[in-house]
């Protein structure tokens, strides 16, 4: 499946408790920002339509950054896309293509682990 079983154990309360979690180099997120509520929506819309997306969540968020050579402050939304590494290509093409920023951000973040459950789930619902 592309990922690896590792246990980890953890105390509780002086408890002993197994967990059970993937090691994995097939999933991801991708990070972007926008500014409006429509550009959201067309987005999350798109992304998951295509099936380039499992789950698509979006936070508000204060950014400050330099554009063109002066200071910026916006509110903006941040959007955490998970997804496949595969598809990475395909996410990146979608959102340059669809975003209305003239440069948006598009980073792609790793899971380096997580429940495995979880994870496969991100697999069965892209394509």
């Amino acid at each position: 499946m592309g990922y690896g079983f590792q246990k980890a154990f953890f105390s509780a309360r002086g408890r002993s408790i197994r967990m059970l979690s993937a090691m994995n180099t097939e999933y991801g997120m991708v990070l972007t920002t926008f500014s409006d509520p429509e550009t959201g929506r067309r987005l999350a819309e798109g992304l998951l339509e295509k099936r380039l997306a499992a789950c698509v969540q979006t936070l508000p968020i204060q950014s400050a950054y330099r554009w063109k050579g002066a200071i910026q402050h916006e509110a903006e939304t941040m959007m955490l896309i998970k997804t496949k590494a595969s598809l990475y290509p395909e996410v990146e093409a979608f959102l340059r293509a669809t975003h209305s920023y003239e440069v948006p951000e598009i980073v792609w973040i790793p899971i380096e682990a997580g429940f495995a459950g979880y994870l496969g789930w991100i697999g069965d619902e892209t394509k």
